[in-house]
């Protein structure tokens, strides 16, 4: 019942933190200690799982509206454990580095709670209307949470933020419906077997709808438009969850319900994946070039970062693949660490403009730690060696190459202006002589250094070694393409280990 309590102690922390008699400060505390403890389930059931099985571990399995399909059905794996971590930690972040004087504390950690809940959810569960019920339960929530605490424009970011991923539900769910309908299938739960025998056309078409919902959610271009508003206008404790974990929803149903349920006609569509790809990383690289805010550009950043696990779906080796996990947890712990630390400068300096800031990285009167966690951080971003980034663009490469050469030198492009943008960041903001302005600059304690240290220390240990993290992921991932209808490559059985065992329908 492992799985189950992950789900339900984060809504049962939501009641108790919304009703009990607790003041502010008792709030906070009591808010902490769950997130505390939920990160902790999360590293039992890392310490739990055996990576060598590809399918799926702690299975929980109950009868629920049968008769509709619907079964409570949660299993994890090497897809999902990663990115199950991933959000406890994150939640944990982003209560921790959440102001004491919130308003209506109460209301705002009950949301943060539900949040949580509904991403673990979506990541455990393995009966596609369950799946969509806990990828709709965190809408609602971030909704709130945006609209309420956000900045000026925040009514207007939080609609745009329903509206499209409301899109993107519908066209996941209609992608569900259409699968088990012309599949004859009276249940829900997830079998990829679910698409064999269907002709070609309509599996293209019922991929179609759930790669573009799940692409809306990602975001990839050009439905991206609601996420550099939602992050501006988001606190930073919610931009490190939309960033860290809420964008990950799009790529893991991409993987699972794109890439797993509809094999074949995948590999009949990876070409126009792949050309995808290269759009949405050399967008969002272009688009964050242009930026002044330092926020707007760390989103535009996730665009094309994003962009480079479709590339490797689309190619969908055994290197790819585990490439991909690899690029989402890097990329929710460097947006992470981003998100904090351009928090810190606009608490500390009261503005994100890149033009405005200057010399900050002045080791008397300026932010020199966080210039110094800054310089670490664009240096992940953009796959310097050394750093968990380089690690997962590397795998992503190197699986992408053979099946598409052509796209993975132009997402190499995109790699090389990641570099440009977060260089004029750098360059213009804790480079150079400190403003009169900002020459008496509160000082930034420990305690508000503490989470962006955690995050670095992670992103240099993955770096340096990597098979910490690929473990638990490699089993699962090349099982995942190991079986698949090889239609234009032989590339795949040369990259996949033999002993590499299949994974079970």
């Amino acid at each position: 019942m492992l799985l189950s309590a992950l789900i339900v102690l984060p809504i049962l922390g939501a009641v108790g933190v919304g009703f009990l008699p607790l003041n502010g400060g008792q709030v906070k505390t009591a808010a902490l200690t769950l997130a505390s403890v939920l990160f902790g389930l999360t590293l039992v059931l890392m310490v739990q799982f055996d990576p060598a099985i590809a399918g799926l571990q702690f299975v929980e399995n109950l009868p629920w509206l049968s008769e509709l399909g619907l079964d409570y059905r949660l299993g994890v794996d090497g897809l999902s454990l990663p990115l199950v971590v991933l959000n406890g930690l994150l939640t944990l972040v982003a209560i921790y580095i959440t102001e004491p004087t919130v308003t209506r504390p109460k209301f705002y950690y009950s949301l943060i709670f539900l949040l949580n809940s509904g991403v673990v959810g979506a990541f455990l569960a393995h009966n596609l209307l369950l799946f969509f019920l806990f990828y709709e339960l965190e809408l609602i929530p971030l909704y709130l949470l945006i609209s309420i605490w956000g900045g000026a424009k925040r009514g207007y970011a939080g609609t745009k933020f329903l509206i499209y991923t409301s899109i993107s539900g519908i066209l996941v769910l209609a992608g569900f419906l259409g699968l088990t309908w012309l599949s004859g299938s009276s249940s829900f739960d997830y079998n990829p077997a679910l698409s064999q025998g269907l002709p070609i056309g309509p599996q293209l078409f019922l991929l179609a709808a759930i790669v573009v919902g799940f692409g809306i959610k990602i975001p990839l271009f050009p439905f991206h438009t609601w996420l550099p508003d939602a992050h501006v206008e988001a606190s930073t404790p919610i931009s490190v969850l939309l960033a860290g974990v809420l964008l990950k929803l799009g790529t893991y149903g991409l993987l699972r319900f794109g890439l797993g349920l509809f094999p074949e006609a995948w590999m009949v569509a990876a070409p126009w994946f792949a050309s995808w790809a290269v759009v949405s990383v050399l967008f969002g690289a272009l688009a964050a070039i242009a930026q002044t805010d330092m926020k707007k550009m760390v989103a535009y950043s996730s665009i094309g970062h994003m962009g480079f696990v479709l590339l490797a779906a689309a190619a969908a080796t055994p290197v790819s693949m585990v490439g991909a996990m690899f690029q989402m947890v890097a990329h929710g712990l460097i947006s992470g660490l981003l998100f904090v630390l351009v928090g810190l400068v606009y608490k500390k300096t009261g503005t994100r403009d890149i033009t405005v800031l200057r010399g900050l990285l002045n080791p008397e009167r300026g932010l020199p730690i966080v210039g110094s966690l800054m310089v670490l951080a664009v240096m992940a971003s953009a796959g310097m060696p050394g750093m968990v980034g380089f690690i997962s663009e590397f795998l992503i490469f190197r699986g992408s190459f053979a099946a598409y050469p052509l796209q993975t030198l132009l997402c190499l492009v995109g790699t090389g202006l990641t570099a440009v943008y977060f260089l004029l960041l750098v360059n213009n903001t804790f480079f150079g002589r400190l403003p009169s302005q900002f020459s008496d600059l509160p000082m930034v304690t420990w305690a508000e250094r503490s989470p962006g240290l955690v995050l670095a220390v992670l992103i240099v240990v993955f770096g340096l070694s990597p098979g910490w993290m690929s473990r638990w992921t490699e089993v699962t991932t090349i099982a995942l393409v190991r079986d698949f209808p090889i239609v234009k490559h032989q590339i795949f059985l040369q990259e996949a280990p033999k002993d590499t065992p299949a994974l079970p329908s």
